[in-house]
């Protein structure tokens, strides 16, 4: 794939991160300008993730109706104008709504990118594109929190989102003036109506679904990491709001190497004999998280190692999970590639918010999160690996 689709492709696959991680530094910032606590402030989040998942089941049928770009462009204007909403969100309410809104936009980029993907490589292929977008989109977890903290330390959590506007419209302009059409030629666009019984296809399909539900429930651990991460270092473990970036870049880091090992990986086998080992290590990760977090260590760095293992497996995972899913799907790609999406979203959403309404004061809810996704995420594979070979 040329090097400027790649890039662009990653930017895409980037909105999620981007307007994820940036502004996470400033969750105690949020809670003091609008009177509230950092829980409260955590609904921005959750419901960012809401309209992940319900906006990726509206661009699927879209894009396969369509066509790549026009969805595409309509997504990326919308999350635009939804960034510059949220600079001048005068309440927390308006500020929710506004991340939502710019979720539902921000999602067409993350959906059509799995899509073109699809459009243009076989699935040995396409895990190694997916591994390469994850060097590109990787970039943005680690640089994100730490821009998002120098922006907050020099200027306030408004110019975070003036950046993610920005942002945006940088993106919109990339597209129009590179990015090509790349619905296939030979396949006849889907009727819109179609789309509800190309849904009901697809979770009867239970390879896809399997496969789907393994990458979804390992991004739900994500989340609730992303979710509790500004609680347990900035205000349980004293982290300074400014730093809180390095200590998450470290984690993205180890996500970037693995997914660049990943591509190494294809050389000796399939997508779906890496699914199967590295969730046992996600799994065994969280496990030992949960047993430190439970200790509730003095200090921070027992709770960074087995987080780092946690985070740095993900690289491994998430694209194997999601060539592995997408493998069959060339003739709906697009639905596909949506429901995936919405799917892990979903779970995501419910992560983030779960860890949001057990908090105590410690990191366990966090940690108790991200073990649970693991275990269920094991057996979702473990049960998908016995179907695929029965």
């Amino acid at each position: 794939m040329p090097l400027p689709m790649l890039l662009i492709l990653g930017a895409l696959s980037a909105f999620g991160p981007m307007a994820i991680d940036m502004y996470l530094p400033a969750f105690p910032a949020l809670a003091h300008a609008f009177g509230t606590e950092v829980e409260q402030v955590q609904l921005s989040l959750a419901a960012y993730f809401v309209g992940l998942a319900l906006g990726q089941l509206i661009y699927g049928p879209l894009a396969d109706r369509y066509g790549r770009r026009r969805p595409l462009l309509a997504g990326v204007a919308l999350f635009t104008l939804a960034s510059l909403a949220a600079t001048l969100a005068p309440s927390l309410e308006w500020l929710i709504a506004a991340r939502f809104v710019q979720a539902l936009g921000g999602c067409a980029g993350m959906v059509i990118s799995r899509a073109v993907v699809r459009d243009l490589c076989d699935p040995l292929a396409s895990a190694k594109v997916f591994s390469q977008l994850m060097l590109v989109m990787g970039l943005a977890p680690i640089l994100a929190p730490v821009a998002g903290g120098a922006l907050l330390a020099s200027f306030g959590w408004q110019a975070i989102f003036v950046v993610l506007t920005l942002f945006g419209a940088t993106c919109l302009l990339a597209v129009l003036r590179v990015l090509p059409e790349t619905f296939p030629a030979d396949q006849a666009p889907a009727p819109i109506g179609g789309a509800l019984g190309k849904y009901r296809g697809l979770f009867g399909d239970r390879f896809f679904i399997g496969h789907a539900l393994t990458g979804g429930l390992c991004m739900g651990g994500m989340f609730a990491y992303i979710a509790g991460s500004p609680f347990v270092f900035i205000e349980l473990y004293g982290v300074p709001a400014e730093h809180y970036g390095w200590f998450f870049g470290i984690n993205a880091a180890g996500f970037i190497l693995m997914a660049q090992v990943n591509v190494r990986l294809m050389r000796w086998r399939g997508p779906e004999f890496w699914v199967r080992r590295w969730v046992w290590f996600y799994f065994a990760s969280a496990l030992v998280l949960l047993g430190i977090a439970a200790a509730r260590p003095a200090a921070l760095w027992p709770l960074l190692i087995p987080l780092f293992g946690c985070v740095a497996s993900l690289g491994c995972l998430l694209p194997n999970a999601t060539a592995c899913a997408m493998a069959d799907q060339r003739a709906n790609a697009g639905s596909a590639s949506a429901l995936l999406g919405s799917l892990q979203f979903t779970i995501a959403a419910s992560a983030a918010t779960a860890v949001g309404a057990l908090h105590n004061g410690t990191a366990v809810p966090m940690a108790a999160i991200i073990a649970g996704c693991g275990l269920l995420a094991s057996g979702v594979a473990y049960g998908t690996a016995r179907a695929e070979t029965g």
